[in-house]
């Protein structure tokens, strides 16, 4: 042996048995077999933070790189520097720095021969942790320089988590944004839960739940549970996440136990938002850390979401007032709007359409005959059949829709702007304004003169009685190809029964 790796040290024999897969890896790299030994024998009782060492073994510093090519999970490289040549060592150093990018590992340079690596320009050259003659290493130093550099790449695995974790709430994050609803938005939590965790969706339980801040606890409204879908009862989560829930909706703070926690957060609003999570092991500090941002996000999220919903709900309720001022003014019913609003809708999506865009369909198409307003009483009004230049006046209606509608950006407006120009346009090129034809008439104007037509037809107007459902089925199916799209008359009449639903739920 080269010199003393231990010196006035007793040494002993026991080693304890560590838990199965608890375990901290430890690379020793000398061509001398009795360094392996000893440095094995010397750490043998050798404990941090309840986990042993166990070593991997490399007699020059190829076979180390060997080793480190495939196995990343090393905490400690104990390296001496003269192997296979005088150099060894330090190009072992660049190797896994420079070639495999390793810089978790925590490097421990050890040397019998410090006149081959002078310590200054080691230190200063290569980027290692620790450098120590071997002569001066007793088996407390050699201890003490384990505990300080496990230490340290502990603290690097925990920065790595975080950051790896802060990612998965930032992804998370932004799908909440593209939630569209609540429902959604319920659905995305349980999604991503685990990913923040970096867990299988079986290794834990979730429950996510919001509340008024001065209602009582047990009031508290359950967003999603885990095996449970979106917006579940309350009944359906175990009695003890229930008492959780009221016990951080009376405290007004988040929680933790073992393999538990709660996050409470609450918004400007008044209403609060709490996030159950449950794991079979314990749960890690950073894994609390991790969840109290991703819950504080997902209260900010839930806020948005409802203040969108809000938004969204007005513009809706705008629409309809607006297009059942027109339908009041020409003395036809309220009803009329919601009915050709919720059969556009459901005609968008039966077409294919995304259900984005179906819902800003239904919330534009109330505006269709918006133009009406620019069109005489006693024109819109008159019991009997138009004149010849009473009909050509009551035509501009469709132009002055889309002049009032045009100029807003608001994509809602500007989809009712489409409607309103194009909704009495014909699939053969007969219709009005613009006398387009075929797929030259948005799909937006297309489904709305369906749903219009429909709706029409079967209801009483000032100039006609309402039609019976089959007269106007019949009607719809002899303007097959000449008033209507041929495909959307097809998944209209293929599914007639949703529409004549809608229709008996929305009475005049």
């Amino acid at each position: 042996m080269s010199g003393f790796l231990f010196s006035n040290e007793q040494l002993s024999e026991e080693a304890s048995i560590p838990k199965e897969d608890a375990f901290w890896e430890v690379l020793v790299v000398d061509d001398e077999e009795d360094i392996h030994q000893v440095t094995k024998l010397v750490l043998s009782d050798f404990r941090f933070e309840e986990k042993s060492l166990r070593f991997h073994h490399a007699y020059s510093a190829q076979q180390a790189m060997e080793i480190l090519e495939g196995d990343n999970s090393i905490s400690v490289g104990l390296i001496d520097v003269v192997m296979e040549n005088n150099h060894a060592g330090l190009d072992l150093i660049k190797f896994i720095r420079n070639d495999i990018a390793n810089h978790d590992i925590r490097l421990i340079l050890r040397t019998g021969q410090p006149g081959e690596a002078p310590e200054e320009s080691v230190i200063r050259d290569y980027d290692i942790n620790d450098y120590k003659n071997k002569t001066e290493l007793t088996a407390v130093k050699l201890k003490t320089l384990l505990y300080s550099a496990l230490r340290s790449h502990r603290d690097l695995q925990t920065i790595e988590l975080h950051k790896k974790g802060l990612e998965r709430i930032i992804a998370a994050s932004s799908s909440f944004l593209e939630c569209d609803n609540v429902q959604d938005f319920a659905s995305t939590i349980l999604d991503h839960v685990s990913q923040v965790l970096g867990l299988s969706d079986s290794e834990i339980y979730c429950a996510a739940a919001t509340n008024r801040q001065t209602d009582s606890g047990s009031q508290f409204k359950l967003l999603a549970a885990s095996g449970e879908g979106v917006e579940p009862s309350s009944e359906k989560i175990p009695t003890n996440v229930k008492n959780l829930f009221i016990e951080t909706h009376n405290r007004k703070t988040s929680c933790k136990s073992c393999n538990e926690y709660v996050g409470y957060f609450t918004s400007k609003g008044g209403l609060e938002t709490m996030l159950y999570v449950s794991k079979k092991s314990s749960l890690r500090s950073t894994d609390c850390q991790l969840l109290e941002f991703f819950a504080n996000n997902i209260a900010l999220a839930h806020d948005n979401i409802k203040l969108r919903e809000t938004v969204k709900e007005s513009q809706r309720e705008l629409s309809y007032i607006l297009g059942e001022a027109v339908e009041k003014r020409s003395k036809e019913t309220g009803s009329h709007v919601k009915r050709v609003a919720m059969y556009s809708k459901l005609l968008a999506e039966l077409s294919g359409i995304n259900s984005y865009q179906a819902e800003i369909i239904k919330m534009a198409s109330p505006l269709h005959d918006i133009g009406k307003i620019g069109i005489p009483d006693v024109i819109l009004n008159k019991p009997g059949k138009l004149t010849s230049d009473e009909w050509e006046l009551m035509q501009t209606h469709a132009q002055l829709g889309y002049e009032i509608l045009k100029n807003s950006t608001n994509e809602i407006l500007q989809c009712g702007a489409t409607i309103a120009h194009q909704h009495h346009e014909k699939w053969d090129g007969s219709g009005y304004p613009q006398g387009l034809s075929g797929e030259n008439i948005d799909i937006v104007g297309r489904i709305t003169a369906l749903a219009d037509v429909f709706d029409a037809l079967g209801s009483k107007r000032c100039y006609k009685t309402a039609w019976p459902l089959e007269k106007v089925i019949s009607e719809i199916k002899s303007q097959k190809s000449k008033q209507f799209d041929p495909k959307l008359v097809d998944l209209f009449i293929n599914n007639l029964e949703q529409f004549i639903l809608i229709r008996d739920n929305h009475p005049d």
